[in-house]
């Protein structure tokens, strides 16, 4: 930055600072931290036990010092580049049929009180119910800070085991369902889609009805056609809208795809997406005989 041609590139310097302030964003309150150990160490030699005005100033003091490290742990967890960014969630059914649905509908449940309870917003942008109860799939852009952070851990089959309500033999049932998280990609990340390479279809929204929702073809899904990839928006009134929050979410998710497949490449493995069903579970939720909650990956 001190040399004379930085700001020729205009492109390049801001890109430059916009590093540097994120370097000392990371970097400064460390050494703040130093410092003020350093400083209550000092102190702490220098005071009188007997003092009891600067040993309750001197316990202040420790116990903020606790508390800035405990923050600056849990920032060095969520030190990737994504980690601050909001997070896609989407949930979808497996193995287990209606029963499945339910699960899909319970998890979904579970993370939006999650979210309300981090004071974050959800915000549903596709959502297909099940045949008879439940939920097949459901898009949730979480938004946040660090959401991409907490929810990147639960990327993974997530398994049922109880009685089932559908059963009416009252059987005890297993059943599945997948979640996965990619991070929303910020504006100014560039992902080059071409308009040769999607599909797009218009549909008749479903759930509650409502001006405009359920009276028109307002529904878009679009088709990324080299990869695959598919995406749904029905929440908003019109067509557009929903066609625009489609194309934002599939950019996301090709960002996220290009970034696990350099990842791929520098650890020389890839890792196949894992079917919705037995033996692939990272969570089973056990409520027959017994209550437990196991991690299978700790």
């Amino acid at each position: 930055m001190a040399e004379a041609a930085f700001w020729d590139d205009q492109v390049n310097a801001q890109a430059t600072v916009q590093a540097l302030k994120a370097f000392k964003a990371r970097r400064d309150p460390i050494d703040a931290f130093q410092r003020s150990l350093h400083d209550t160490t000092e102190l702490l030699t220098l005071v009188d036990e007997h003092d009891a005005a600067s040993l309750q100033h001197l316990t202040a003091d420790v116990a903020a010092l606790e508390q800035e490290c405990e923050r600056l742990e849990l920032q060095r967890l969520l030190g990737g580049d994504a980690d601050p960014k909001n997070a896609i969630l989407s949930i979808h059914s497996g193995a287990g049929g209606t029963e499945s649905c339910d699960w899909a509908q319970m998890l979904l449940r579970m993370y939006r009180r999650w979210i309300e309870e981090k004071g974050y917003q959800a915000q549903v942008i596709d959502l297909l119910p099940g045949e008879e109860a439940g939920v097949k799939n459901a898009t949730v852009i979480v938004k946040g800070p660090y959401a991409y952070g907490y929810l990147k851990a639960e990327e993974g089959v997530h398994r049922l085991v109880r009685i089932s309500p559908f059963d009416s033999n009252k059987r005890r049932h297993t059943s599945f369902a997948s979640v996965d998280i990619v991070p929303e990609i910020d504006e100014e990340i560039e992902v080059e889609v071409k308009d040769s390479d999607l599909r797009i279809d218009v549909y008749r929204s479903s759930g509650k009805g409502g001006q405009s929702v359920n009276t028109t073809d307002s529904a878009v899904r679009i088709t990324h056609l080299p990869t695959g990839l598919v995406v749904q928006c029905q929440d908003e009134r019109s067509q557009l809208q929903n066609k625009n929050k489609a194309l934002r979410v599939l950019k996301s998710r090709l960002y996220q795809a290009q970034r696990q497949k350099r990842e791929a490449e520098l650890d020389k493995e890839y890792q196949a997406k894992q079917k919705i069903e037995w033996g692939s579970q990272i969570r089973s939720y056990v409520l027959h005989p017994y209550n437990l909650v196991k991690d299978h990956r700790t």
